[in-house]
């Protein structure tokens, strides 16, 4: 039995997330369907994140099981020929047996893109969330900072059924990237992420930046575990993950 690992890029905006769902076309099934054609038998992926509707990825990690002996060139360039546009893979390894992207992922890496001010550039707007209002870099490094370490983060996740994680995240980084034309980016590195907890981190620093919260409002928030107290959920499409580490 082989372990093939695929690391996959993707433009979310066609899909309704990662995970198959009866409400329209997700990446696994679109990439398990393509398996199925190249290999001619049953394919169950298995993915590092579940990504949401929406999101992108540069570096989604996933991996499936065969018995037939791949040439991993011939089978990436197969899938890229086969695949729709809004999808690629980026990589193709063959792993040890036990390999498992979700339960050997270490920390993972999204970065959050907004474009902020009056106007946009069109080229920027699928993929960056545009926040009209002016941001104050340096209070919303402040608030991040706040941030970083190992604490309770209820009060950034959003509410789902039968959500079983543990609360309690490690982050390692929070840095804001400047960007030409009032353009940034979060960058967030975590052992884990709760339901839409980078969205939520996002909004909060966007709120802060424009002077809707203040930075040193963000202990009290974390200590609350109160989800209301804490900023707008950003929108999906400006949230991008980046990075799997293992």
């Amino acid at each position: 039995m082989y372990n093939i690992k695929l690391i996959i890029a993707y433009f979310g905006a066609s899909f309704v997330g990662w995970q198959k769902t009866k409400m329209g076309p997700s990446i696994e099934e679109t990439l398990e369907k393509t398996l199925r054609q190249i290999l001619q038998h049953e394919v169950k992926l298995q993915a590092a994140s579940r990504t949401d509707a929406g999101v992108h990825a540069e570096g989604q990690v996933v991996n499936f099981m065969t018995l037939k002996a791949l040439n991993l060139n011939s089978l990436q360039h197969s899938l890229n020929g086969m695949l729709p546009k809004e999808i690629a893979i980026v990589g193709v390894e063959e792993m040890p047996s036990d390999f498992h992207p979700t339960l050997a992922c270490l920390k993972k890496e999204y970065r959050y893109q907004i474009c902020y001010g009056f106007s946009q550039m069109p080229f920027f707007r699928h993929t960056s969330w545009h926040f009209s209002y002016s941001l104050n870099i340096g209070q919303m490094e402040k608030a991040a900072e706040h941030l970083i370490g190992t604490y309770d983060f209820s009060s950034f996740c959003n509410e789902r059924l039968l959500w079983d994680r543990d609360p309690v995240c490690r982050i390692e980084k929070i840095e804001i990237l400047p960007h030409p034309e009032k353009r940034l980016s979060i960058c967030m590195i975590g052992d884990h992420f709760l339901f839409r907890m980078a969205r939520n981190i996002a909004g909060t620093l966007a709120y802060v930046g424009c002077g809707k919260m203040k930075a040193d409002q963000i202990p009290a928030i974390l200590a609350s575990k109160d989800r209301t107290l804490a900023g707008i959920t950003a929108p999906a499409h400006g949230l991008i993950l980046k990075r799997v580490f293992y």
